[in-house]
C-alpha cells in the first residue's frame, strides 16, 4: 500500500497510474469492519482502491468531540493493508484547508433534519471536505455506508447539486454478532453501555416487523417510550421518513426508513434499517 500526506503527493501518483477506475472510500479513522467492508466492495469493482483518513475538524460542533476522536493510525494502516487497499491518502489539516476558508452549500431542508437538528453545521462540514477529497482523488465510484445514511443523501444531493462526475454506491450497515452497529464511537462505551446500546437495533427491528403506514406518529412515539425505557438511554430522535428526501414519511411514500440517534451513557450513537 502507498501511502500519501500532501494533496500535489497522491494526484501525481494517480496520474502517473492513469487507471481506468479508481474506487474511493473517506474515513476519519478509528477502522472497523465496517470500513473494511467498504474497501472490499471497492476492490471488486475498480482497478485502485483509496482510502482517505482524515479526522475533519469543520465537521465537530464540540471541539471536546474533535479532541477525544480515537487517531489509532498504526492499527488503521495494518487493517488497510491486509485489507488489500491500494493507496492511503493521510493528510493534515494544514494541507486541506486554508487559513479563514469559507464555505456554504445550499442543500434544501434535508441539512436541518434529524442529525442536522442535534448537530447544526456539521453537515455544512461534511461536504466542505468530501467535495475537496473528490476534487483529489477523482474517484469514479465513492462508497460510503447505510449508518450514515443521512450523510449519504447529503453527499449525492452535493454530487448532483455540483454536477460530480462520480458514481455513489451505499454500502449495508455491518453489525456485531448481537446486532449492534459498528461505529468507531463504540470503544467509549463501558460494559454496561454496550449492552443498553442493543436497544436502537432491537427497536429499529421491532417496527419494522411492525410497520404501519396508517400508524407512523405511534410507532415513533412507541419506539422513543422503548428506548427512553433503558437505564442510561436518552434517545434523541426516531422518525419513520421519505428515503429520498428525509421528510416524513407518509401512506403514499414509496422508499421508507426509520432512523434513530440516543446517549446511551456518555456516547452518541446513531443507526436506522431500511422498511420500504
Amino acid at each position: 500500500m502507498k501511502t500519501f500526506t500532501t494533496r500535489s503527493q497522491i494526484r501525481q501518483y494517480l496520474n502517473a497510474q492513469g487507471a481506468a477506475k479508481v474506487g474511493f472510500v473517506p474515513t476519519m479513522g478509528a477502522l472497523h469492519n465496517g470500513h473494511i467492508s467498504l474497501i472490499t466492495q471497492a476492490k471488486q469493482a475498480n482497478d485502485v482502491t483509496v482510502c482517505s483518513i482524515f479526522v475533519n475538524p469543520t465537521q465537530f460542533n464540540d471541539p471536546k468531540d474533535l479532541e477525544k476522536y480515537p487517531r489509532p493510525i498504526e492499527a488503521d494502516k495494518a487493517k488497510l493493508e491486509l485489507a488489500g487497499c491500494d493507496i492511503l491518502f493521510n493528510p493534515g489539516v494544514s494541507d486541506m484547508y486554508d487559513d479563514n476558508e469559507q464555505w456554504h452549500l445550499d442543500i434544501g431542508p434535508m441539512e436541518q433534519l434529524l442529525e442536522g437538528e442535534f448537530r447544526p453545521g456539521h453537515y455544512q462540514g461534511v461536504t466542505q471536505v468530501v467535495f475537496k477529497l473528490l476534487d483529489i482523488v477523482k474517484p469514479t465510484n465513492l462508497y460510503m455506508g447505510q449508518k450514515d445514511y443521512q450523510q449519504f443523501m447529503i453527499v449525492s444531493r452535493m454530487v448532483e447539486l455540483l454536477n460530480i462526475p462520480v458514481n455513489m454506491v451505499m454500502c449495508p450497515i455491518e453489525r456485531e454478532t448481537d446486532g449492534l452497529a459498528m461505529s468507531s464511537r463504540n470503544i467509549h462505551l463501558t460494559p454496561a453501555d454496550r449492552e443498553h446500546s442493543l436497544v436502537l437495533s432491537k427497536t429499529l427491528n421491532w417496527v419494522k416487523n411492525n410497520f404501519d403506514a396508517n400508524n407512523i406518529e405511534v410507532l415513533q412515539q412507541q419506539a422513543m417510550e422503548k428506548m427512553a425505557s433503558i437505564n442510561d438511554v436518552v434517545p434523541e430522535y426516531f422518525r419513520i421518513v421519505d428515503g429520498k428526501t428525509l421528510l416524513p414519511a407518509n401512506t403514499n411514500t414509496q422508499s421508507i426508513v426509520a432512523l434513530t440517534a440516543a446517549r446511551v451513557g456518555k456516547t452518541r450513537l446513531i443507526d436506522n434499517v431500511l422498511i420500504k
